[in-house]
């Protein structure tokens, strides 16, 4: 199975967890690859992520899954050549839109799926992976708002969200669509740029059920769990954003338990990483 994230070194939390997640799901071998860059926009500097973190979580992560390994691939000057200057001031960081230069990257396989760096994965993805994309370039699951609000065709739901997504790398390199999609995000300013320019420009797509990218709430079923932005209507209307490795927010706000041994395993990671002493339940 392969897999792909990216990111500067901001995602180091989400790694730790999202990759921790999937060796003790998943039982095929895992190839992850990691799409990282270091550049500065208007004296603000990022950095991308420490090539150490990747070679010590492969090590790690080894008891669970002994056919894991993780490639770190630094992009910084594809990113600088290409810059999406008109979406670099957007709410949403500028690294999230590494992965539309998958397509120049002769590393990554033809199939491969994407997960954001705030993604659980609870249940083995083999069904999910091992379906079949013919001529379509990418697979996923409908936006939960803007699935209602945005849509090419005015009858049909086909607003995806980019979070989870299974490419067809192939099927991308031949179309351009990756290509078209960074032309757009360096010309036209938009509110969730990456993933509004492969809506808008993506011909053929999979729409899949919501529990291989669940952003609401946990469900029985589900397989991914997403932690996006929603909204709650009581006692106020207002908006809820609490990412995985915020744990206290995970208890408190979104009064979830279910990742309690995961999220105990993180910090005792965290600490063996940076040569402390394990963290006691």
């Amino acid at each position: 199975m392969n897999i792909l994230y990216s990111g500067d070194g901001n995602i180091a939390d989400g790694l730790i967890l999202s990759t921790l997640s999937l060796a003790k799901n998943v039982s095929a071998p895992l190839d992850i690859y990691i799409l990282t860059a270091s550049f500065e926009y208007r004296g603000k500097k990022y950095i991308g992520l420490d090539a150490d973190l990747p070679l010590f979580l492969e090590g790690y992560l080894k008891q669970y899954n002994e056919n894991i390994k993780i490639t770190l691939i630094d992009i910084s000057d594809r990113f600088e050549e290409e810059m999406p200057s008109a979406n670099m001031d957007t709410r949403f960081t500028p690294c999230c839109m590494l992965r539309l230069f998958a397509d120049g990257v002769d590393a990554l396989p033809s199939k491969i799926l994407y997960l954001d760096n705030d993604v659980i994965c609870r249940e083995d993805p083999s069904f999910f992976y091992d379906q079949q994309l013919g001529d379509c370039s990418m697979a996923g699951v409908l936006d939960y708002y803007g699935g209602w609000f945005f849509r090419q065709r005015w009858y049909r739901r086909d607003y995806l969200n980019s979070g989870v997504l299974l490419l067809n790398l192939v099927r991308i390199r031949e179309n351009g669509l990756f290509k078209d999609a960074r032309e757009m995000c360096v010309t036209k300013k938009m509110f969730m740029p990456d993933q509004s320019a492969l809506n808008k420009l993506c011909q053929k797509k999979i729409i899949c059920d919501r529990r291989y990218n669940e952003q609401r709430k946990l469900r029985p079923d589900t397989v991914f769990q997403h932690f996006t932005t929603s909204f709650r209507f009581l006692p106020y209307f207002h908006s809820v954003s609490v990412k995985p490795w915020n744990i206290e927010g995970m208890h408190k706000t979104l009064k979830l338990h279910e990742y309690d041994g995961l999220l105990d395993e993180y910090l005792n990671i965290k600490k063996i990483y940076k040569g402390e002493p394990k963290h006691e339940h």
